[in-house]
């Protein structure tokens, strides 16, 4: 490993603005506990080190996704998701279908397609498709099956996750969320349906982690078969 890979030092922060040369993935601004000028401030370093590159923060509060707004022209900011975006697009390849139970998810959805996106591969949103509605979700199940990586967001019990596990053997992240009544233990109860699945080959991130489950769909998608022949590779025999 270059141990003398560059950094920027802005007194708060050491800016990481080579990390993508060593993991091929930029280093992303993680806005919670940051003032909004810290942000942007984040954001423009890495930006300024790699102009060709995107520049992503995530768990933006109101006040910074106003900031960003303001003084990052160009960005695109997402309220839902709570993340702003700078930069060029990402080239991508490969196709991640995020798939959540319920429209009180759909933050953590948008995180993790807005991850993807920036990470180098396509998103096919698919939302309120819970098993409360079994139906909605076995509409959709073409579609599903045309990407290359699934996530699955879910909250309350999160059967979501262990029904698609059932009906697919494309790689499978689940994401339990904080979304349900009673003492659902902010998300354990979730992120403990997730992890104890029966389905086989379903992976598990923390709670709430649109983010995390993000990367590794990207990374799976962008070396997936479909991938590999758009650029027109085969796989090795």
């Amino acid at each position: 490993m270059d141990q003398k890979s560059t950094e920027v030092d802005l007194g708060y922060a050491r800016i990481d603005v080579d990390r993508a040369a060593r993991t091929g993935d930029a280093e992303v601004v993680y806005g919670a506990g940051k003032t909004p000028a810290q942000i942007v401030g984040a954001m423009r370093a890495l930006s300024q080190a790699h102009p060709d590159r995107p520049v992503l923060a995530t768990r933006l509060s109101p006040e910074a996704r106003e900031l960003c707004r303001r003084e990052l022209p160009g960005a695109a900011v997402d309220d839902v998701g709570r993340t702003a975006t700078l930069g060029p697009s990402a080239p991508r390849t490969g196709c991640v279908a995020v798939v959540c139970a319920g429209t009180a998810d759909l933050p953590v959805l948008r995180e993790c397609a807005t991850t993807v996106n920036v990470f180098g591969a396509h998103t096919d949103e698919i939302v309120d498709v819970g098993v409360a509605g079994l139906h909605r979700l076995l509409a959709q199940r073409d579609r599903i099956a045309a990407s290359d990586v699934i996530v699955a967001v879910a909250g309350m019990e999160a059967a979501l996750p262990s029904v698609l596990g059932g009906l697919t053997g494309l790689p499978l992240i689940a994401v339990p969320t904080s979304i349900g009544y009673g003492w659902h233990m902010d998300g354990l109860t979730a992120w403990l349906a997730t992890l104890n699945t029966c389905a086989p080959g379903v992976l598990t991130v923390n709670v709430d982690n649109g983010f995390g489950a993000g990367v590794a769909a990207a990374r799976i998608a962008r070396r997936s078969l479909s991938s590999l022949r758009s650029l027109g590779a085969e796989p090795d025999a």
